[in-house]
């Protein structure tokens, strides 16, 4: 189909740039079902040195048309999306207590991919700064992941403690090429940042992002803008208030999901890891917060959010009369958001590496 096609043109474009013969396939997720579809034509799988399968559907054996290409299957038992089990005949390594996210982020999952590519464990798996701290990266549709073109991002370095500028113009300011990319520039240790995104089309939402400091160079800050409401992303996205009477917060954990009993999201004083909102079969990664309707938080689930994995709606009602700072503290880590009146200032996204 053309997600195989779309595969091997990515792959036969790096396999040029770079001059290797192979390279080293992972799929997580619903991309394990494209990485066997892959590999079950001999062409491509000699392409392919090892393959990786994270989270992802049970196998009948390891990749390739004849089960040649050398299998990494990792799963997790607690994992509530996708039930894992062995592989016979690829190398299995079940995780303890991971989520479906964390299948394909944790230290673990490193570690073990590092072994099976370079055949020796690594010698250490901490973050390591390269003291550069160069960001960059691109500005893709949620879901759809077109790039969006001739967007403008603003760059500006915050008041760590209240999110709020430290200065009325931008540090840097890009503007997207042909794929969606921007950049780049070299962030201070430990300073936090906002990343505006404006879109070229007046009639899209401007989005303010704002992340945890960065620890070393990170190339692949992607700044997902919001679809076409044709879509199902888009669809629920275009359902968020525009009312400059409230802030519309988005909280997202891209490296793990929010489950209760186990983690703790508190948003202005608000417990949002209960069993109502972090369920473990939701495995919520992302929080919509907004108020809809009676200008007051409810805590109640709304919108269209409940009825989708891994998002979660919750009535929170964040005013703008004054200028106040949005509290967000995921398992003691912490993030402080001005309250942008969402009609005139659009989404603010608080993002947890």
């Amino acid at each position: 189909g053309s997600s195989v096609d779309g595969l091997d043109d990515f792959i036969d474009a790096i396999l040029l740039s770079t001059g290797a013969e192979q390279v080293e396939l992972v799929g997580h997720s619903a991309g394990g079902g494209l990485g066997y579809d892959y590999l079950a034509d001999a062409t491509r799988a000699g392409k392919v040195a090892h393959y990786v399968h994270l989270g992802s559907s049970p196998q009948s054996g390891p990749a390739g048309p004849n089960g040649e290409v050398p299998t990494l299957n990792i799963y997790s038992l607690y994992d509530a999306v996708v039930d894992g089990e062995d592989i016979t005949g690829a190398t299995n390594v079940s995780l303890a207590l991971k989520d479906h996210y964390e299948v394909a982020t944790s230290v673990e999952t490193f570690s073990e991919m590092f072994k099976f590519f370079r055949g020796e464990v690594p010698t250490s798996t901490a973050i390591v700064s390269d003291d550069k701290r160069t960001v960059f990266g691109k500005v893709l549709t949620l879901g759809e992941n077109e790039p969006l073109i001739d967007a403008t991002v603003n760059v500006y370095k915050l008041n760590s403690a209240t999110g709020e500028r430290l200065e009325t113009q931008p540090l840097v300011t890009y503007m997207t090429n042909g794929v969606g990319e921007w950049g780049s520039f070299n962030a201070e240790k430990d300073a936090h940042y906002e990343f505006e995104v404006i879109s070229a089309n007046s009639a899209d939402r401007k989005l303010h992002y704002y992340r945890e400091p960065f620890l070393t160079s990170d190339g692949l800050v992607y700044l997902r803008a919001f679809p076409p409401a044709t879509s199902l992303a888009g669809t629920l996205l275009a359902s968020l208030p525009e009312d400059d009477n409230q802030a519309v917060v988005i909280s997202f954990t891209s490296s793990e999901a929010v489950i209760n009993n186990r983690d703790v999201m508190i948003v202005e004083g608000y417990n949002l890891s209960t069993a109502e909102f972090a369920s473990e079969d939701n495995t919520t990664i992302a929080y919509f917060l907004y108020d809809d309707g009676n200008s007051q938080t409810d805590e109640t689930e709304v919108g269209l959010f409940g009825f989708t994995p891994f998002l979660t709606g919750v009535d929170v009602f964040f005013p703008t009369d004054q200028q106040a700072t949005i509290d967000l503290n995921f398992n003691q880590r912490e993030l402080h958001v001005p309250s942008w009146p969402s009609e005139t200032e659009g989404v603010t996204i608080a993002v947890f590496d």
